[in-house]
């Protein structure tokens, strides 16, 4: 650049958020190494890419043979909120279904967790124009208990209560994508089942205060991590046979697929995403961070993920900037409930960490993760929520990118503070050592 300084372009929605940097102004990026395109001149097509995990699954034969004489087939995915790209991932799967058993009745259960439901425009949206016309689409309701059924305790002693469909299928099969995850070390896999399909209170009973600050809870981290055995248990208990998995760049094309066996067939997928998204941290006195736009970024709720993975690469007494449009709003009445009714971000902690884990209250784990942070940082949030919810929630509400900045450069003292960006937060693993 001569003189000019360089633009920081940010995701935010399905556009960008930017400002034009003071020249000689630095910037440490830590993004994954998945290219940003997706499959370029020569290489293998996203169909393709797919196409081959299921002729070759892991560890499992095909799916057109498990689903040979099989009557009831429930094919569990994600709901808006999760960019699996279903419109991708499903007609093939559905296919060799059929192909395996012609005249199989077949369900597609959108595991909300404790989202809401998917509207029919979100569901067009995300697996085709006319897909919930053509096929048997039902979203999970966690409250629904004539509709819920249990199948027993998990390793954390609570209940697994499971939708109906998915404990009663003679076949039970998943898509979703594989991405670090702030407290469960990676998505995907036996997520489908828990929190994906499950009850409410097993939700709440996994996610309790004790597990979230365990040492094992972070992005990356499978093994000894309670919200993981919880959830591989929960699969193998619900007889979740298959999955198709994919992983995706940071323009949201599929870079890689693992089909077949719950377990191996997740862990080869996560192994390949640690290899590309683990970074060292940078540690600035600014962490400009994001969720990466649209679904990703539609609420606050959502986007405490970007705070959560720029709080590993923040100086201390630094301030974190957060970029996410959020045009649901804040995402969850619990979620800024909690905050708004709270004396301190610390009296809000100590009440949470006095809670047994039968005594978990909704979003608790992502209120607890976040105000474990508020309590340290400040945060600058550019967003089109209303700044009174900004407030609410103990950050400072700012409508650009450049005025966020400015803000963050009086706190730290420095207008031109050094930065550390994460344009796609929720894709990096951050190391500390």
């Amino acid at each position: 650049m001569t003189g000019r300084g360089r633009v920081l372009s940010v995701p935010f929605g399905t556009g960008r958020e930017e400002c034009l940097l003071a020249p000689g102004r630095r910037v440490a990026t830590l993004r994954s190494r998945e290219g940003s395109g997706g499959p370029g001149a020569g290489a293998e097509s996203e169909a393709a890419v797919i196409g081959r995990a299921l002729a070759s699954p892991v560890n499992s034969p095909p799916l057109r043979e498990l689903a040979r004489g099989k009557k009831n087939v429930v094919v569990l995915t994600s709901d808006h909120t999760r960019p699996v790209p279903s419109r991708l991932t499903l007609p093939p799967m559905l296919a060799e279904i059929r192909r395996g058993s012609p005249d199989a009745k077949v369900t597609i259960l959108i595991g909300v967790g404790c989202h809401r439901a998917s509207t029919r425009a979100e569901i067009d949206a995300k697996f085709g124009a006319g897909f919930a016309a053509r096929e048997n689409v039902v979203n999970h309701d966690p409250l629904d208990e004539d509709n819920l059924v249990s199948l027993g305790r998990l390793p954390s002693g609570g209940e697994l209560v499971v939708n109906r469909l998915a404990a009663e299928a003679d076949l039970l099969v998943a898509d979703g994508f594989i991405e670090p995850h702030q407290f469960a070390g990676f998505s995907g896999g036996r997520k489908s089942v828990l929190p994906g399909v499950a009850a409410f209170r097993t939700v709440l009973a996994s996610h309790n205060a004790e597990f979230t600050v365990h040492p094992a809870a972070r992005p990356g981290s499978l093994d000894g991590n309670p919200f993981q055995t919880d959830m591989v248990a929960a699969a193998r208990m619900a007889r979740l046979a298959f999955i198709l998995n994919v992983t995706l760049t940071p323009g949201k094309k599929v870079s890689g697929a693992y089909a077949g066996e719950m377990e191996t067939a997740h862990l080869e997928g996560c192994r390949r995403v640690l290899e590309l998204c683990g970074v060292r941290a940078v540690p600035s006195p600014v962490v400009v961070t994001s969720n990466g736009g649209y679904p990703l970024d539609q609420n606050v709720y959502q986007s405490t993920k970007s705070i959560m993975a720029a709080d590993l690469t923040c100086a201390e007494g630094g301030v974190i900037v957060a970029v996410n449009e959020c045009r649901d709003g804040h995402g969850s009445e619990s979620f800024l409930n909690a905050f708004k009714n709270a004396s301190s971000m610390e009296a809000l902690l100590a009440e949470i960490s006095a809670r047994g884990r039968d005594e978990t209250v909704a979003d608790q784990w992502v209120i607890q993760l976040t105000a474990s942070i508020m309590v340290r940082r400040r945060v600058v949030m550019v967003t089109r929520a209303p700044a009174g919810v900004v407030r609410d929630l103990g950050m400072i509400p700012a409508d650009t990118l450049g005025r966020a900045l400015e803000t963050a450069g009086e706190m730290v003292g420095d207008p031109l503070a050094p930065i550390t960006f994460l344009p796609e937060a929720v894709a990096v693993v951050i190391r500390r050592d």
